[in-house]
């Protein structure tokens, strides 16, 4: 069985070496044939020198075969290793522009906020923000049809003031109007005599916010003849009156029949805890 084996290799292997070789059109049939049957009749030579040369032989086509396709297999593997090696190069090329690029935009923005800081003192102009504030319980809910107001556990004793802003978590709330000892009134913003100097984003148009006596909108008004407000904007704060703060969010834009109003963040039904501004 392992002669029969040994044969079939070899036959195997003779004719790939002429196929490969391209020699298909200058081999006929029979001479085929002829070397096959030679082959054949060496199989038949079980021990001397045909044996040795037909071992000898075998060894040298199986080798020869490997050595040969060995530069082929080393050139493949070294191509695809150019190619990740390339690619890998490519990456890092776009990594680092990338990671310069950041740099880039960190320096130009430190570099506007110091430009903005040194505006300001120009202008001589005061830091109206203030992350200190009070926390205040809403002790009285006294909306009906014509007042927005509620009365909270803080007065001038823990330091409130007049027309300070107070918001809920960080939206707009209203604005205090009436300080007693150890309580005082907030009018909300929905209230008919709210009005609050805003800016709508993202154009930065200035305009008033009027309170409709409803608990979820309220009305712009003064708005530009030629403005350029779409729904969905935010409204905040403008900051304007020198008192309440600017940029605090108030809630977004909506329209109907044309007219523009800004729909409020704050459920002014759920309050329970506002913060004020000290």
């Amino acid at each position: 069985m392992a002669s029969d084996a040994g044969r079939d290799d070899f036959i195997i292997a003779i004719r790939s070496a002429f196929l490969k070789k391209g020699t298909r059109q200058k081999f006929s049939l029979f001479t085929l044939l002829i070397i096959s049957i030679l082959v054949l009749s060496l199989e038949y030579f079980k021990s001397g020198p045909i044996h040795t040369f037909r071992s000898v032989t075998k060894d040298i086509i199986f080798k020869g075969s490997f050595f040969i396709s060995e530069p082929f297999v080393f050139i493949k593997n070294n191509y695809y290793n150019f190619k990740e090696h390339i690619k890998m190069y490519e990456d890092y090329n776009y990594l680092k522009n990338k990671n310069y690029s950041l740099d880039s935009l960190k320096n130009e923005n430190q570099f506007y906020k110091s430009e903005n800081i040194r505006l300001k003192k120009l202008l001589d102009e005061e830091n109206i923000y203030s992350n200190e504030f009070l926390l205040s319980k809403v002790l009285l809910d006294q909306q009906s049809p014509y007042l927005k107001s509620v009365i909270i556990n803080k007065g001038f004793n823990h330091g409130i003031k007049l027309g300070v802003a107070v918001k809920e978590k960080s939206y707009f709330v209203g604005k205090i109007i009436n300080v007693n000892f150890l309580t005082s009134r907030i009018l909300l913003a929905s209230d008919l005599n709210s009005k609050i100097p805003v800016i709508i984003e993202p154009n930065g148009i200035n305009a008033i916010l009027s309170g409709q006596g409803h608990d979820n909108y309220a009305a712009l008004e003064f708005l530009p003849k030629l403005k350029k407000i779409k729904e969905g904007d935010i409204v905040y704060t403008s900051g304007v009156d020198g008192i309440i703060p600017q940029a605090i969010p108030i809630g977004k834009v909506f329209s109907v029949d044309e007219k523009l109003f800004v729909e409020f963040f704050v459920d002014f039904n759920q309050l329970k805890y506002v913060k004020i501004n000290k």
